[in-house]
């Protein structure tokens, strides 16, 4: 199942199901739903049982998951829905799935890319890496999806993209392992880590941050897809799923990366069991992958690939992973 988040705002954002470029509504679908079961199916009532948008879908999944799968079948099959809301995806604009997460890490998976940053700037691989997985807090407040990127100007001095996964939290839990983690993912997404290079250097020379460098926005989107629906292009391991899941990134049409999932050094199962010893994690909580290999202006200038290229006022960016589909974003520049 793909689940969205559409509207002007994170205020006002509705929550659905896509499904081949249509977006069934999950509040009124759920209200249909109800009345043609002869349930109770005023809003609050719906809203109590099925939760809010897909953030309170996420939450009360054990329930709104079945119906959602009802709603998805008859839907698909063409049978009458009452009054349901139906609109095309391309007359609305889709926030982040989730607009407004509960929390928000990013992790550090992809050995390619950080072997070939740290190599970049004259370092050897830092042999931390290989014992455990680590991560960061970033600003869950500042969560975007597909459209325009503003950005002041000290921002936008060597502002880069970051293609990465990300997956979400499905239930309340801690202590995972390994072996266990990944009956606590909810779905996966694409994310776009955008970073504000001048700002996150001079940051970190305090050994410090990214804080500034990256708390202006997170790219998360179009899709929350369900983990069942890309079991499929996973194998199990005994540190957990590995996802087969291609990934591109187009700066104004023009490919610059190319990497898998599979390339994550750490899994998604290794990197829940980090996050939450000692911790406990809720639904909707965001984890970032990391950067795959290629997948930044920083290391691909480092690497001669691209000449000292950084994003700027007009450019457009574009990132897929197969399975989780394509997050356009547009940048300005405002002062």
């Amino acid at each position: 199942m793909k689940l969205v988040s559409y509207g002007t705002s994170a205020r006002d954002a509705k929550g659905g199901i896509y499904v081949d470029g249509q977006i069934l509504e999950l509040r009124s679908g759920f209200a249909a739903l109800a009345a043609d079961r002869g349930e109770a199916h005023a809003t609050e009532e719906v809203e109590a049982r099925y939760g809010r948008g897909v953030l309170g879908f996420v939450q009360n999944a054990a329930a709104a998951r079945a119906a959602a799968d009802e709603l998805e079948a008859r839907f698909k099959a063409g049978k009458y829905l009452g009054a349901a809301t139906v609109v095309a995806a391309a007359d609305v604009h889709l926030l982040s799935p989730i607009p407004r997460p509960t929390s928000m890490r990013d992790g550090y998976a992809f050995r390619q890319h950080v072997e070939t940053a740290r190599r970049n700037r004259g370092l050897e691989m830092i042999p931390e890496f290989d014992q455990f997985p680590v991560f960061y807090f970033t600003n869950h407040q500042a969560v975007i999806g597909g459209g325009e990127l503003a950005v002041r100007p000290a921002t936008a001095e060597r502002l880069d993209f970051e293609l990465e996964a990300a997956i979400v939290v499905g239930k309340e839990t801690r202590d995972l392992t390994a072996q266990n983690a990944d009956e606590a993912i909810f779905g996966l997404t694409i994310m776009n880590d955008w970073s504000a290079r001048a700002l996150q250097m001079e940051e970190m020379k305090l050994s410090l941050g990214p804080a500034k460098g990256k708390d202006f926005a997170t790219g998360l989107g179009p899709w929350l897809v369900t983990l069942d629906e890309l079991t499929s292009q996973a194998t199990k391991t005994e540190n957990g799923l590995v996802f087969n899941l291609g990934m591109r990134c187009w700066v104004n049409d023009i490919q610059l990366s190319t990497g898998n999932v599979n390339q994550m050094n750490w899994t998604f199962a290794q990197i829940l069991e980090r996050v939450s010893y000692g911790v406990t994690v809720y639904p909707g909580d965001v984890i970032g992958s990391g950067t795959v290999g290629t997948g930044c202006l920083l290391e691909l200038n480092g690497s001669k690939i691209t000449n000292n290229q950084w994003l700027v006022h007009g450019d457009r960016v574009a990132m897929e992973i197969d399975g989780l589909g394509r997050l356009e974003n547009t940048i300005r520049v405002i002062a």
